[in-house]
């Protein structure tokens, strides 16, 4: 029986960092197979992927991994708790046995973490200090409850796929690492490494980015189209101009009148950066208020979401023939739908990719790519040239 190691990502792009990351999974895992289980079109800090799905997807399965399946935007574009909880229910319907991710505490004991968490009074009152930030009283709230502070951003992530972890009727076995490169948020660009973020910014200044991103990803930067918010800011715009008051109101995490400050800070922006600055306050993360903005383009209100995580389906992007095994070994026995190639009922309302659909129109418009409908998994030959 094949054995997979499961990891989860954005690869936004795809960079060195991540292609070490593949390697020490597959090396510490021993697992037959590398599954990544991939976030789509959208990111979880509530923009674009710089490319699409098939272009990222096709670059994971050149630099390591053998299965490439989609985190749908409903679950990708999510704060860590919700996150997580799509993640390894996706990864736990794809029988995959360890779940191998970076941080920078590779020691600590997760599990216990996540169970001295599920132990502590709920955090549900969290926000009172309203002279400090709601990441630094989420901090104090982990320290107090967990005894360790969580201030890194995989810190807290582990944590979270380990408090999914625990709602698994079959947890996997968690597998952290020490994270290698530039730190999550690090800037700049060099020969020793650089952040994701830091990568997209040297994309959208011109700047080569050749020394830090494998091959295979630097071909799909040249082939596809980058999108980022200053495509869907103007949609934005419109959207606010336009919704009633109520209709805003059922978009999803709406709440506490922030459809009043979303509408009434937006005729002084220029741009999507100055009207983030604007709305953002102590209360609301930037990452908050970008993922609202998003829901708000996309108009996912809180039943779709609710609906979209009552029919979880596993779309494959991507496979090796190592991956193919493997799906072949588990097809018969997995509790999602699995999809290889996407039908038009599928799509059409009231299908089980419906929200996707919605979700991924937008992207194919921004950049004239079907990224659906006809669609076939990648496959990477042995032979193919990374």
């Amino acid at each position: 029986m094949m054995q997979a190691v499961g990891m989860i990502a954005e690869f936004n792009p795809l960079h060195n960092g991540h292609v070490y990351a593949m390697r020490q999974a597959r090396q510490l895992s021993k697992a037959d197979v590398v599954v990544v289980l991939m976030a789509g079109n959208y990111v979880q800090r509530g923009e674009p992927a710089v490319v699409d799905k098939w272009a990222r997807a096709k670059a994971a399965l050149a630099s390591g991994a053998d299965l490439v399946v989609e985190l749908p935007t409903t679950d990708a574009v999510q704060a860590a708790d919700g996150f997580a909880t799509g993640a390894l229910t996706l990864l736990g319907a794809l029988q995959v046995s360890t779940l191998a991710f970076g941080t920078e505490a590779p020691d600590l004991d997760y599990a216990a973490l996540a169970a001295r968490v599920a132990a502590a009074p709920p955090k549900s009152s969290l926000f009172q200090d309203h002279t400090q930030t709601y990441a630094t009283q989420l901090n104090q709230y982990y320290q107090q409850t967990a005894g360790v502070s969580l201030d890194a951003p995989n810190l807290l992530l582990g944590l979270s796929y380990a408090q999914a972890n625990r709602q698994l009727s079959e947890p996997l076995r968690l597998l952290p690492f020490a994270r290698q490169g530039a730190a999550h948020d690090a800037a700049g660009v060099s020969a020793g490494g650089a952040s994701a973020s830091a990568i997209r910014s040297a994309l959208a200044q011109g700047q080569d980015v050749t020394a830090v991103v494998p091959a295979a990803m630097q071909a799909g930067l040249i082939a596809a189209r980058h999108q980022s918010w200053a495509d869907l800011f103007p949609l934005l715009r419109y959207r606010l101009q336009t919704a009633d008051l109520a209709a805003l109101r059922g978009i999803y995490t709406m709440s506490e009148g922030l459809e009043f400050r979303l509408t009434e800070q937006l005729a002084a922006a220029p741009d999507f950066h100055a009207f983030l600055h604007q709305i953002k306050s102590k209360r609301y993360t930037y990452a908050r208020m970008r993922r609202l903005c998003l829901y708000v383009v996309l108009n996912l209100t809180a039943e779709a979401m609710a609906d979209a995580r009552q029919h979880r389906f596993l779309h494959v992007l991507g496979f090796t023939a190592a991956g193919r095994k493997y799906l072949h070994q588990v097809k018969k026995t997995l509790p999602l739908p699995l999809i290889t190639k996407v039908s038009a009922a599928m799509l059409a309302p009231g299908g089980i990719m419906q929200w996707q659909h919605r979700c991924d129109q937008l992207i194919e418009t921004v950049t004239q790519t079907a990224q659906n409908y006809g669609r076939v998994p990648v496959m990477r030959k042995e032979n193919d040239a990374c």
